[in-house]
Protein backbone atom coordinates (compact mmCIF):
# COMPACT_ATOMS: atom_id res chain seq x y z
CA UNK A 1 0.00 0.00 0.00
CA UNK A 2 1.08 3.54 -0.72
CA UNK A 3 0.19 5.61 2.33
CA UNK A 4 -1.06 9.09 1.45
CA UNK A 5 -0.76 11.43 4.43
CA UNK A 6 -2.43 14.70 5.44
CA UNK A 7 -0.06 16.74 3.28
CA UNK A 8 -1.63 15.12 0.23
CA UNK A 9 -4.53 15.88 -2.08
CA UNK A 10 -6.49 13.86 -4.62
CA UNK A 11 -6.66 15.54 -8.04
CA UNK A 12 -9.45 14.54 -10.45
CA UNK A 13 -8.91 15.97 -13.94
CA UNK A 14 -11.59 16.56 -16.58
CA UNK A 15 -14.01 13.72 -15.83
CA UNK A 16 -16.64 15.50 -17.91
CA UNK A 17 -19.64 14.30 -19.89
CA UNK A 18 -18.38 15.27 -23.36
CA UNK A 19 -15.25 13.16 -23.00
CA UNK A 20 -17.44 10.08 -22.48
CA UNK A 21 -19.56 10.93 -25.53
CA UNK A 22 -16.78 10.91 -28.13
CA UNK A 23 -17.12 8.55 -31.14
CA UNK A 24 -14.22 6.52 -29.73
CA UNK A 25 -15.24 5.69 -26.15
CA UNK A 26 -13.08 6.27 -23.09
CA UNK A 27 -10.98 3.14 -22.68
CA UNK A 28 -12.15 1.04 -19.70
CA UNK A 29 -14.64 3.77 -18.77
CA UNK A 30 -16.54 1.73 -16.16
CA UNK A 31 -13.39 0.60 -14.35
CA UNK A 32 -11.94 4.11 -14.56
CA UNK A 33 -15.04 5.65 -12.98
CA UNK A 34 -15.13 2.95 -10.27
CA UNK A 35 -11.48 3.59 -9.41
CA UNK A 36 -11.88 7.37 -9.29
CA UNK A 37 -15.07 7.25 -7.22
CA UNK A 38 -13.48 4.75 -4.83
CA UNK A 39 -10.47 7.05 -4.42
CA UNK A 40 -12.78 10.02 -3.81
CA UNK A 41 -14.74 8.04 -1.19
CA UNK A 42 -11.53 7.03 0.58
CA UNK A 43 -10.18 10.58 0.45
CA UNK A 44 -13.45 11.95 1.89
CA UNK A 45 -13.47 9.33 4.67
CA UNK A 46 -9.93 10.30 5.67
CA UNK A 47 -10.37 14.07 5.33
CA UNK A 48 -7.96 14.29 2.39
CA UNK A 49 -8.61 17.35 0.20
CA UNK A 50 -10.07 16.62 -3.23
CA UNK A 51 -9.57 18.99 -6.17
CA UNK A 52 -11.78 18.41 -9.20
CA UNK A 53 -11.01 20.14 -12.49
CA UNK A 54 -13.23 20.96 -15.45
CA UNK A 55 -11.64 21.85 -18.76
CA UNK A 56 -13.27 24.69 -20.69
CA UNK A 57 -12.89 25.38 -24.40
CA UNK A 58 -14.87 27.00 -27.19
CA UNK A 59 -16.20 23.76 -28.65
CA UNK A 60 -17.37 20.53 -27.00
CA UNK A 61 -16.40 21.69 -23.48
CA UNK A 62 -18.03 25.11 -23.64
CA UNK A 63 -18.53 26.64 -20.20
CA UNK A 64 -21.91 25.67 -18.76
CA UNK A 65 -22.83 23.21 -21.54
CA UNK A 66 -24.04 19.66 -20.83
CA UNK A 67 -20.76 18.25 -22.12
CA UNK A 68 -18.76 20.52 -19.79
CA UNK A 69 -20.56 19.17 -16.69
CA UNK A 70 -18.83 16.65 -14.46
CA UNK A 71 -19.76 13.01 -15.02
CA UNK A 72 -22.69 11.95 -12.85
CA UNK A 73 -20.68 9.06 -11.36
CA UNK A 74 -18.57 11.56 -9.39
CA UNK A 75 -19.91 12.05 -5.88
CA UNK A 76 -18.61 15.39 -4.76
CA UNK A 77 -18.43 16.32 -1.11
CA UNK A 78 -19.14 19.83 0.16
CA UNK A 79 -15.45 20.11 1.05
CA UNK A 80 -14.22 19.37 -2.49
CA UNK A 81 -12.71 22.21 -4.49
CA UNK A 82 -13.92 22.47 -8.10
CA UNK A 83 -11.73 24.54 -10.40
CA UNK A 84 -12.05 25.39 -14.07
CA UNK A 85 -9.06 25.42 -16.39
CA UNK A 86 -8.36 26.30 -20.01
CA UNK A 87 -4.93 24.71 -20.40
CA UNK A 88 -3.56 21.18 -20.13
CA UNK A 89 -1.89 21.76 -16.78
CA UNK A 90 -4.14 22.26 -13.77
CA UNK A 91 -1.59 24.82 -12.59
CA UNK A 92 -1.76 27.14 -15.64
CA UNK A 93 -3.84 30.26 -14.95
CA UNK A 94 -5.68 28.74 -11.97
CA UNK A 95 -5.42 29.33 -8.20
CA UNK A 96 -4.48 25.66 -7.71
CA UNK A 97 -0.90 26.17 -6.53
CA UNK A 98 -1.89 28.91 -4.09
CA UNK A 99 -4.60 26.68 -2.62
CA UNK A 100 -2.15 23.80 -2.23
CA UNK A 101 0.37 26.07 -0.52
CA UNK A 102 -2.28 27.50 1.82
CA UNK A 103 -3.16 23.96 2.94
CA UNK A 104 0.44 22.78 3.24
CA UNK A 105 -0.03 20.11 0.57
CA UNK A 106 3.15 18.57 -0.83
CA UNK A 107 1.90 15.37 -2.56
CA UNK A 108 -0.67 15.02 -5.34
CA UNK A 109 -2.52 11.84 -6.23
CA UNK A 110 -3.52 12.34 -9.88
CA UNK A 111 -6.41 10.74 -11.79
CA UNK A 112 -8.61 11.63 -14.75
CA UNK A 113 -8.62 12.38 -18.46
CA UNK A 114 -6.78 12.26 -20.77
CA UNK A 115 -3.58 10.35 -20.14
CA UNK A 116 -1.48 11.96 -22.87
CA UNK A 117 -2.98 15.42 -22.39
CA UNK A 118 -4.09 17.10 -19.19
CA UNK A 119 -3.03 14.23 -16.88
CA UNK A 120 0.51 14.25 -18.33
CA UNK A 121 0.71 18.06 -18.32
CA UNK A 122 -0.44 18.30 -14.70
CA UNK A 123 2.00 15.61 -13.52
CA UNK A 124 4.91 17.27 -15.32
CA UNK A 125 4.04 20.73 -13.98
CA UNK A 126 3.65 19.39 -10.43
CA UNK A 127 7.10 17.79 -10.60
CA UNK A 128 8.65 21.02 -11.86
CA UNK A 129 7.02 22.88 -8.96
CA UNK A 130 8.51 20.42 -6.46
CA UNK A 131 5.46 18.34 -5.56
CA UNK A 132 5.65 14.62 -4.94
CA UNK A 133 3.34 13.06 -7.52
CA UNK A 134 1.45 9.78 -7.38
CA UNK A 135 -0.21 8.80 -10.66
CA UNK A 136 -2.96 6.23 -10.27
CA UNK A 137 -1.97 3.70 -12.94
CA UNK A 138 -5.56 2.57 -13.51
CA UNK A 139 -7.09 5.94 -12.66
CA UNK A 140 -6.47 7.74 -15.95
CA UNK A 141 -7.50 7.01 -19.51
CA UNK A 142 -8.11 8.32 -23.01
CA UNK A 143 -10.69 8.04 -25.76
CA UNK A 144 -8.00 7.37 -28.38
CA UNK A 145 -8.17 4.10 -30.34
CA UNK A 146 -4.74 3.14 -28.92
CA UNK A 147 -5.64 4.14 -25.36
CA UNK A 148 -4.29 0.99 -23.68
CA UNK A 149 -0.85 1.61 -25.18
CA UNK A 150 -1.02 5.34 -24.42
CA UNK A 151 -1.82 4.65 -20.76
CA UNK A 152 1.06 2.17 -20.50
CA UNK A 153 3.42 4.58 -22.24
CA UNK A 154 2.61 7.50 -19.95
CA UNK A 155 2.72 5.35 -16.82
CA UNK A 156 6.24 4.34 -17.88
CA UNK A 157 7.39 7.80 -19.03
CA UNK A 158 6.09 9.62 -15.98
CA UNK A 159 7.57 6.98 -13.69
CA UNK A 160 10.95 7.60 -15.35
CA UNK A 161 10.57 11.30 -14.49
CA UNK A 162 10.00 10.51 -10.80
CA UNK A 163 6.25 10.04 -10.55
CA UNK A 164 5.20 7.19 -8.26
CA UNK A 165 2.83 5.10 -10.43
CA UNK A 166 0.56 2.81 -8.38
CA UNK A 167 -2.76 1.02 -8.87
CA UNK A 168 -5.87 2.51 -7.26
CA UNK A 169 -6.18 -0.41 -4.86
CA UNK A 170 -2.72 0.41 -3.44
CA UNK A 171 -3.57 4.01 -2.54
CA UNK A 172 -4.34 4.32 1.18
CA UNK A 173 -5.33 7.76 2.46
CA UNK A 174 -4.18 8.24 6.05
CA UNK A 175 -6.44 10.52 8.09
Amino acid sequence: MTGIDQQSALVVIDVQNALFEKPTPVYNADALLRNITSLMDRAHTNNCPVFVFRHTNNSFLAYGSDGWQLHSALCLDATDTVLDKQHGSAFADTPFQQQLEARGIHRLVVTGLVSNGCVKATCEAALKLGYAVVLVADGHSSYHKDAAQIIEEWNRRLSALGVDVVPAAAVAFVG
